[in-house]
């Protein structure tokens, strides 16, 4: 099918990431957004009223982001707006594009606002009340590193779903070695030429404001703290887990930053868009949810409903980008559609440029959006599992260039 929801070229925009600790820990992630999203709007002179809809995505909570959507749109200038927040873990990108998308659909708006952000530094440390706790004590969790380290259903950490996948695929530490080092070849095409790719939708250098947004306090010059591996560095790296095959090297890192795309009716994409000739497209959406603690399973079967929804076979994508956060992902997604594992994330992918869960999948979207651009066009397939061991995916076309 063709949703009535389209992409104006050059609406979108994403943050350099920044790995945990980096440039980007102190900064509130949605009044963070709220700062981005005016600038950028600025920068293409889009003008605040052209808005009547917004989605926001976060799955780490932030002081204040209790009034969500209307508290950033308040803050980027766009204060006519409201509309939900949502949280999917890795698949909110997905999740809020869909949102904005079924948004236009029904005729409720025109020109949507979807804005993705988290912040996995400095996570909140939160405290449950419970007067029938022994003394009257609640409990309590850090909501980053005890969610990352316990799925409550298992209980099991998320690198168990990955061992619990290598295992049954038969899935080596030499072979997701070999993944990270063409997925960090990928991303370094993407930094060539003064980080061509990257500028097409980033601004750089990137100024980091302070946390009261009134002085610039660094400037980095792309994505922080990406790993540069070697054959011989990964081979020493030893399983993370005694017994398993997951290292350090063959896993992405938790991340800052945020992220947005603008969705539209095509008549005012048309009127939005950098180049009114490009047209983008979305076609499929598909979620799935795979067994207890075989997360990585799951992109699979959400790419073929994706596929099945948008009437296309996985051999007419022209592009695939995935979610892995880890390297073992792509090769069980490789052996089951047949699809080049070379081929896919080309310019780079989560597992090199990192983690920060809600703008991961928006990000991932817009770069795929870029390689069909530089293609002339074509079809692209996203998908990417999230906690829960569930995953989204997304089938969108460029036509037009």
């Amino acid at each position: 099918m063709t949703y009535k929801a389209e992409i104006p070229y050059g609406c979108y925009w994403s943050t350099p990431f920044t790995r945990w600790q980096g440039a980007f820990a102190n900064l509130n992630s949605v009044e963070f957004a709220a700062y981005v999203v005016k600038k950028e709007l600025a920068r293409r002179s889009i003008p605040a009223q052209t808005f009547d809809h917004g989605v926001l995505g976060l799955s780490v909570p932030q002081k204040h982001s209790f009034f969500g959507l209307p508290w950033l749109a308040g803050r980027a200038g766009v204060g006519q707006i409201g509309g939900p927040t949502l949280m999917q873990a890795c698949a909110t990108g997905a999740r809020v594009l869909l949102a904005g998308a079924q948004e236009i659909e029904s005729g409720l708006s025109a020109v949507t606002l979807s804005v993705t952000c988290d912040r996995t530094s400095n996570g909140p440390h939160l405290y449950y009340p419970n007067p029938r706790g022994p003394g009257g004590t609640g409990a309590h969790e850090d909501w980053v590193m005890d969610n990352f380290s316990c799925d409550p259903l298992g209980p099991h950490a998320m690198i168990n779903t990955a061992e619990n996948v290598a295992k049954k695929h038969g899935i080596g530490t030499a072979e997701q070695h070999e993944v990270v080092l063409r997925r960090e070849a990928q991303y370094r095409e993407a930094q060539a030429n003064d980080s061509a790719f990257h500028k097409r939708f980033m601004t750089l250098p990137f100024d980091v404001p302070d946390p009261a947004y009134r002085k610039t306090v660094a400037t980095i010059a792309g994505d922080e703290g990406i790993n540069v591996s070697t054959a011989e560095g990964l081979a020493k790296l030893k399983p993370v887990l005694e017994g398993g095959s997951v290292t350090f090297g063959s896993q992405t890192h938790p991340a800052d930053g945020n992220a947005a795309i603008v969705l539209a009716t095509p008549e005012r994409a048309k009127e939005l868009s950098r180049d009114p000739k490009i047209r983008i497209r979305l076609h499929g959406f598909g979620q799935s949810r795979a067994a207890l603690a075989y997360m990585p399973e799951a992109p699979i079967p959400a790419a073929q409903r994706a596929l099945a929804q948008a009437g296309l076979k996985i051999e007419r994508m022209d592009a695939i980008k995935t979610h892995n956060p880890f390297a073992l992902n792509d090769i069980l997604f490789s052996r089951t559609t047949g699809v080049d594992i070379a081929r896919m994330n080309q310019y780079g992918c989560s597992l090199v440029w990192g983690h920060p869960q809600a703008p991961m999948g928006t990000r991932s979207i817009i770069e795929l959006i870029e390689e069909l651009v530089l293609r002339g066009g074509g079809y692209g397939l996203f998908t990417g599992c999230a906690a829960g061991d569930t995953a989204m995916a997304v089938v969108l076309e460029v036509a037009g260039n």
